[in-house]
């Protein structure tokens, strides 16, 4: 208990190491079995011996790779002794005679590790290559002279395996960023490949038994200093309040495009909310009109980036007209078959020619039944009718460099604009009741204010929730709350936690932040590495030291609720993991981040869900850096 108490403290206040180094100790338990009785060329015993065994040292450096997860590697290097006793035997003399070996080996063994971060406990298993030191014996027989000398025909390299499996122990404090661990083990070497000699069949199995020290560079996470942290049973209710509660901020605001057009069901004409200029209107349009603010609303992003989206053939059309020497390809995709597809792509061909006067030359078409990334898959059975309306579309593509970004993710170029977003997302209080969604039928929050007026919030199923500070400060300029949370569990009990919060209102329009987000395909969450050069390129040189970085994941309402949660998760956890890196090889280490996943929830979605073009857009991470005031 006092193990696991003690890693659940190191990780709710630092990141832990990915990388770590250390030493081991242990003891091999050398095991014989076979035959060896020609010891060397000048050397055979009357007797042949058989069984022994025997305990020697092993010691080696090691080195462990811990990426975010289970899966991980290890690497010892060291001395490996394998010497022992064999049983002693008699010679046809009837005398006794005994044999001692004290062999040994620079060993390199790498493994794969399976860890299991919340218990300490891991797993291990690979090969081990190992080059002979010494192949030392000492034999003696009764009534003859004692020989001291080396086997011969010994292998100079033995490969072999090994599986294990031990537990990480930390015993470093809390709050410090060098994280160290004790680590006992046991692995079991078995015969297959550890016949140290080229003749005859002696073998060796080992088990292994020793301690490993390790040590690693943790990154400190800062605590907020307005967090309250109420444990009680298997539910603990923490709330992150802002130290100032921001009602407004101006943004610098980058779109990614989706580089589709979707089409309504039973129509081979473009739908009518996608803009469609006459002639003169598309010879007035410049992209850059699109970087005035439309809207305002609690994301400050929905209507206003909905109108860039339904601009995209104007865009397209805007940007080919600006770059004479770029060529598209669209594509279309239609259930019913490759003719309808292909009608789709010719009714943005005509569109981009007869009205942006584009040379039909430079736009080719095609059509399919399915895209090349659809979102139907074989033998699924749910929620069809949503996934067919997302492949009912055209794409469009480019190998020209004015019309996409070329840093990764296959967007097209995205377009920028100025916003101001309203109640942004560090104004709200995050309410956190770990374990809420297994124990909890539901909860909500009472907030109360000096003068005993309270508000209620709720229900809540999820184990987090958030308002914003706008909310709960009304008029006020500042206040203190007092904050109840109320959870009825799911065999009917109540359980109630309480915690205050301080909270002061800025009035002030603050400048001036930057948004980016990044767009996923169906169900895909590992193709976030393919924006690995957009983070590290674009979005992480504009981290400034001090800053808070927000990221924030979303899916669309398809699938399985639970599921999309932890998709989403994980992808902002994987942006995450790939800003830090940059910051830290940069030199960049007090930037504070705040990661979500929000998944389907509909009340944090950047978009409705009812269009497809929404429900592809809501397939995000979006990061919000707020430099340091």
């Amino acid at each position: 208990m006092m193990v696991i108490f003690a890693r659940t403290t190191v990780q709710s206040q630092t990141l832990p190491p990915i990388w770590w180094f250390g030493v081991s100790g242990a003891a091999n338990l050398n095991y014989y079995d076979g035959t060896t009785q020609t010891l060397n060329n000048s050397l055979i015993v009357p007797a042949a011996f058989h069984k022994g065994d025997g305990v020697r040292p092993f010691g080696s450096f090691l080195m462990e790779f811990r990426p975010i997860g289970s899966w991980g590697a290890m690497l010892n290097v060291g001395y490996d002794g394998r010497g022992g006793k064999f049983d002693d035997v008699v010679a046809p003399c009837n005398c006794p005679a005994t044999l001692e070996t004290n062999t040994s080996y620079l060993t390199i063994e790498p493994s794969l590790r399976l860890g299991f971060p919340a218990s300490g406990l891991f797993f291990f298993a690979g090969p081990r290559v190992a080059f002979n030191l010494k192949k030392d014996f000492s034999y003696t027989q009764l009534n003859q002279p004692n020989t001291d000398s080396e086997f011969s025909e010994m292998h100079s390299t033995v490969i072999s395996g090994q599986v294990g499996m031990g537990y990480d122990i930390p015993i470093s404090a809390p709050t410090s960023s060098t994280k160290i661990s004790l680590s006992p083990f046991v692995s079991f070497h078995p015969y297959f490949g550890q016949e140290p000699r080229t003749i005859e069949s002696w073998s060796v199995t080992t088990v292994r038994t020793g301690i490993a020290l390790k040590f690693g560079k943790a990154i400190k996470i800062p605590l907020p200093e307005a967090t309250a942290v109420v444990p009680a049973g298997d539910v603990t209710f923490s709330v992150r309040a802002p130290k100032t509660v921001p009602l407004r901020r101006l943004v610098s605001e980058t779109l990614p495009l989706r580089n589709s057009v979707f089409f309504d069901e039973e129509s081979a004409e473009i739908p009518n909310r996608y803009v469609l200029l006459t002639k003169k209107q598309a010879s007035d349009f410049k992209e850059e009109s699109l970087q005035n603010e439309r809207s305002e609303d609690i994301n400050g992003r929905s209507a206003r980036q909905l109108n860039v989206y339904h601009n995209i053939l104007n865009i397209v059309g805007d940007r080919m007209r600006s770059n004479p020497g770029a060529t598209i390809l669209l594509t279309g995709a239609s259930g019913k078959g490759p003719e309808e597809g292909k009608s789709f792509a010719e009714a943005i061909k005509q569109y981009l020619v007869s009205t942006f006067e584009i040379d039909g030359s430079r736009i080719t078409t095609d059509g399919r039944t399915k895209p090349l990334i659809p979102s139907e898959q074989p033998g699924g059975t749910k929620e069809l009718d949503l996934l067919r309306a997302g492949d009912r579309r055209v794409d469009i593509t480019s190998i020209s460099p004015e019309l996409l970004l070329q840093v990764g993710g296959g967007m097209m170029k995205p377009v920028k604009i100025n916003a101001t977003q309203v109640d942004p997302l560090d104004s709200h209080l995050i309410f956190n009741v770990d374990g809420a969604k297994k124990q909890f039928k539901s909860w909500s929050i009472d907030i109360t204010d000096e003068r005993g007026v309270s508000k209620h919030y709720g229900p809540f199923t999820k184990d987090q929730a958030s308002i914003p500070g706008s909310s709960i400060l009304g008029d006020s300029p500042e206040g203190d709350y007092k904050i109840t949370m109320v959870g009825e569990t799911k065999n009917g009990l109540s359980v109630t936690k309480e915690s205050t919060v301080h909270l002061v209102r800025q009035n002030e329009t603050i400048e001036k932040g930057f948004r980016y987000s990044i767009l996923f395909d169906f169900d895909k969450s590992k193709t976030i590495e393919s924006y690995n050069t957009f983070l590290t390129d674009v979005v992480s040189p504009l981290i400034t030291d001090g800053s808070t970085v927000i990221i924030h994941g979303h899916t669309d309402i398809i699938g399985d609720e639970d599921y999309n949660d932890n998709l989403s998760q994980k992808r902002a956890q994987e942006t995450q993991k790939i800003i830090e890196r940059t910051l830290s090889n940069s030199g960049k280490s007090n930037v504070k981040f705040e990661t979500f996943g929000f998944g389907e929830d509909q009340s944090r979605s950047p978009f409705d869900n009812n269009l497809p073009e929404e429900r592809f857009y809501n397939r995000t991470v979006i990061i919000d850096i707020i430099p340091l005031k």
